[in-house]
């Protein structure tokens, strides 16, 4: 069979033009970092030029209606399922430039590399990116993906909001993103996902590539807590309602669950907290917080946020508080295609690359694709231990030309070479 090798240079220019839109000078770090939150001015700048690099690569781009676009590459059976590769252009808001990009710039990178070399599938191949997959603005991650997919309502995530109350549906309108194709897709025949790491395995084992056998389990919750405002001078420590004391004590509490072994490999943040009425002398009279969790096993992640939720209801009447949940999201752990890993292994084989296989502690568009066809991922290493959601986030030249090497030869096995 026919060995594609990608461009690098083209595919490094790219990824470096593209992190200039919503790029910002980090003061923190003195690095250039990405802001370019899902459905803003900047998401649709860089939605724009993406449309433009696959309409260069020849594909033909259709939108749905949740905002996902796809380029199609034909192939000589035009019945047969896709190949599909993908992932997001949106950021966190203190971002880098590989993040979900890589396996979008990448795919089409994959396309224009089959053009260049005169390659014919007998599949069609697509490359695509999806909506809002970090979840920072609207609150739910993998959310384009999930509604392709069909674990979420195309009705449910149009009306999710912002903080400042705008609308999915709104958002996708006003930046001219709401296209007309509908949102459930068909079933591809495979489902590949190149991604960077975001962790130090494949950077330990000193190898560029990595065969991803699954996603773990993830729960977003937010949690409020209403207790009473007060003076802090005046009002005695045995009479307060402190909504403050008990949120430190759910921090707290996160980290005991993650070291004590009784929830198995579970790992837990609380990434926002926020305090009303935010004054020094005043005692909180509220407080909100974000919980996320992270497990491998479904049985001890719902142990775990049973544990949590009595533990939050116990420290409230402790403490004289209210406390009150918020489901924002939750998936449960996801086991990838063995075919599709074995594929990608032979692949690596092939051109020589080692690999290691490792489970993603990280959310992908590819665990919600994988409810409807044969899925799996492809990891990059990363350097700084494979830092990620930082401006520090940086794969090299060579890991990234890898994985899209082995991206591009799975794809044109499992696409059939015309």
């Amino acid at each position: 069979m026919t060995v594609i090798r990608v461009n690098r240079d083209r595919l490094w220019r790219n990824l470096m033009q593209l992190k200039e839109i919503g790029g910002y000078d980090d003061a923190a770090t003195g690095l250039r970092g990405v802001r370019r939150l899902a459905l803003t001015d900047e998401d649709a700048e860089a939605r724009r030029l993406v449309v433009s690099w696959m309409t260069e690569a020849g594909l033909t781009v259709r939108v749905d209606r949740i905002g996902n676009v796809y380029g199609e590459r034909p192939g000589e059976d035009p019945t047969l399922a896709c190949v599909l590769m993908g992932s997001h252009i949106d950021t966190v808001a203190t971002g880098g430039a590989f993040d979900g990009a890589l396996g979008v710039l990448g795919g089409i990178e994959v396309a224009r590399s089959m053009n260049e070399a005169g390659i014919r599938t007998r599949r069609p191949v697509e490359v695509g990116f999806f909506t809002e997959e970090e979840g920072v603005r609207f609150g739910t991650d993998m959310l384009g993906s999930a509604v392709a997919a069909g674990r979420l309502t195309l009705g449910h995530a149009h009306g999710l909001t912002d903080a400042g109350g705008a609308t999915v549906r709104d958002e996708l309108a006003r930046i001219g993103f709401d296209g007309p194709a509908p949102e459930a897709r068909p079933a591809p025949h495979a489902y590949i996902e190149c991604h960077i790491e975001q962790g130090p395995i494949l950077a330990s084992a000193g190898v560029d590539i990595g065969i991803v056998t699954g996603v773990q389990a993830i729960s977003w919750q937010r949690l409020t807590l209403a207790g009473e405002a007060a003076h802090a001078g005046t009002t005695p420590i045995t009479a307060r309602h402190d909504a403050g004391l008990a949120a430190a004590e759910v921090v707290v509490e996160v980290r005991r669950m993650c070291d004590c072994g009784d929830f198995g490999q579970l790992r837990g943040t609380v990434g926002s907290l926020a305090l009303a009425p935010g004054q020094t002398n005043v005692i909180p009279a509220a407080a909100v917080l974000t919980v996320d969790l992270r497990n491998p096993d479904d049985g001890l992640m719902t142990a775990a946020e049973k544990h949590l939720a009595e533990f939050a209801a116990g420290l409230a009447e402790r403490h004289g508080v209210a406390a009150t949940w918020q489901r924002m999201a939750k998936t449960a752990a996801v086991t990838f295609d063995e075919g599709v890993q074995a594929v990608i292994a032979e692949t690596a084989d092939a051109l020589g690359l080692g690999y290691v296989r490792a489970m993603s502690g990280a959310g992908h568009d590819a665990q919600e694709i994988a409810a409807i066809g044969p899925a799996a991922m492809i990891f990059v290493a990363g350097e700084n231990g494979g830092i990620s959601h930082t401006p520090r986030e940086y794969s090299n030249p060579t890991a990234c030309g890898n994985g899209t090497d082995v991206l591009a030869n799975a794809v044109l096995r499992l696409a059939g070479q015309a």
